[in-house]
């Protein structure tokens, strides 16, 4: 099974390739959707940011306030490590379960969309990653439309990850998504030719890990007999 990593910057457009990459009924593992749910009321995740943020950061049914949350964590670089320290390893959990599933279902591609891939490390366990650019004025004019805030506020929320020219450089294959959607699914189609796995190599990826743990076995085995 190969694992593809997706990521980009903060309104890179990167939602836009993964519904694509959906349409095509491609199993993709959402990072955006497993950090809201471990962030639910009563959940480890969610219990810790209480103890580190106050209830301040909680709206009056008790969900967690997202947009005051992130007010905190882009002015403030050591309380964003703390939400990630808070967060993170619940959502590693639930992707090494679904990976495991898919795995065992025999998926030949599952795609992993993060938007902290390279900050997190995860992009070390990919078999390819992908990143989806925009320019710097791009990426600003964008995140002021979309999220209806302030220039100053737009930087500082973009300051907070690492620049997509710096992300870049980790990427084995680059989207450019600067144009419109057309050429966006264009350059995707491109990427997912190249990447998916023929037959052959998905059986080899399949059959390699439980192989290698009855060789082990084997070799146990065999070294105790003697």
């Amino acid at each position: 099974m190969k694992l593809i990593g997706l990521t980009g910057g903060i309104a890179s457009g990167k939602t836009v390739v993964s519904r694509m990459i959906i349409r095509r009924k491609l199993p993709l593992i959402d990072g955006d959707l497993l950090a809201r749910e471990v962030v639910e009321p009563g959940k480890p995740a969610y219990n810790l940011i209480i103890k580190n943020f106050s209830r301040d950061v909680l709206n009056e049914d008790g969900t967690l306030d997202r947009a005051k949350l992130a007010d905190i964590i882009f002015s403030d670089e050591q309380k964003r490590k703390i939400l990630n320290r808070c967060t993170h390893p619940y959502i590693r959990r639930k992707i090494f379960k679904l990976l495991a599933w898919y795995w065992v279902t025999g998926e030949k591609l599952v795609v992993l969309d993060a938007p902290l891939l390279i900050e997190s490390g995860l992009y070390k366990w990919m078999s390819a990653v992908v990143v989806v650019y925009v320019s710097e004025q791009l990426q600003l004019h964008r995140l002021i439309k979309r999220d209806n805030i302030q220039e100053h506020a737009a930087i500082q929320r973009i300051s907070a990850q690492i620049p997509l020219r710096e992300k870049i450089k980790y990427a084995d294959h680059v989207i450019d998504n600067s144009s419109d959607l057309g050429e966006t699914e264009r350059q995707l189609n491109v990427v997912l030719a190249k990447v998916y796995p023929t037959w052959w190599n998905w059986l080899i990826t399949w059959l390699g890990p439980p192989t290698m743990v009855v060789l082990g076995l084997a070799v146990v085995a065999n070294s105790k007999i003697k």
